[in-house]
């Protein structure tokens, strides 16, 4: 018997995420989404990684654990924020409430802070862009009410990027759902 607590993993590189997510909105059409995301690296920059968990999908919550290359904190915190937004475009949702222990992509993407930064510039416009099709918000949580996205971004780093790695492709995916 099944332990019902096993979560499916499926390993998809990044051109057959589209399809992954286009058969999910196929499950239903998301209204209401929730993401907790999060970015990381070994060393400031480093081997970078991002984790994302979006619930509201009537098939339960997707999981994404993607290795970025190297990069910095910053940088790997708006991936993060990036890919959230992407795929809750993608699945159709009308609302995204983000999750996100970085201070500073929260503080600038509610415009309490300006993004003066020339590295994450684009990252920070484009997130903007795209949470403005969406009823968009985003809240600072500590990094302890973030275990599980914070998880996610270090083993797309351990099993990716880390050492004896240096084959890896950035963009690689984990995705798992419940």
């Amino acid at each position: 018997m099944k332990n019902p607590q096993t979560k499916r993993i499926i390993h998809l590189d990044a051109e057959t995420f589209s399809a992954h997510l286009a058969n999910s909105a196929k499950e239903a059409v998301m209204s209401e989404l929730v993401a907790y995301v999060d970015g990381g690296s070994l060393g400031n920059p480093g081997p970078s990684g991002i984790g994302v968990v979006i619930d509201g999908c009537e098939s339960g919550p997707i999981r994404i654990a993607k290795w970025i290359g190297h990069q910095d904190n910053n940088v790997a915190e708006y991936v993060a924020l990036l890919e959230a937004l992407q795929c809750a475009l993608s699945l159709k949702a009308k609302t995204l409430h983000v999750y996100s222990d970085s201070e500073v992509v929260v503080r600038q993407m509610r415009g309490e802070y300006i993004c003066r930064s020339s590295r994450l510039y684009s990252l920070h416009w484009t997130c903007r862009k795209l949470a403005r099709a969406l009823s968009f918000s985003i809240s600072h949580v500590p990094r302890e009410d973030n275990v599980e996205a914070n998880r996610l971004a270090n083993t797309a780093v351990r099993e990716r990027g880390g050492a004896g790695s240096s084959h890896s492709v950035p963009g690689s995916l984990l995705i798992s759902k419940s």
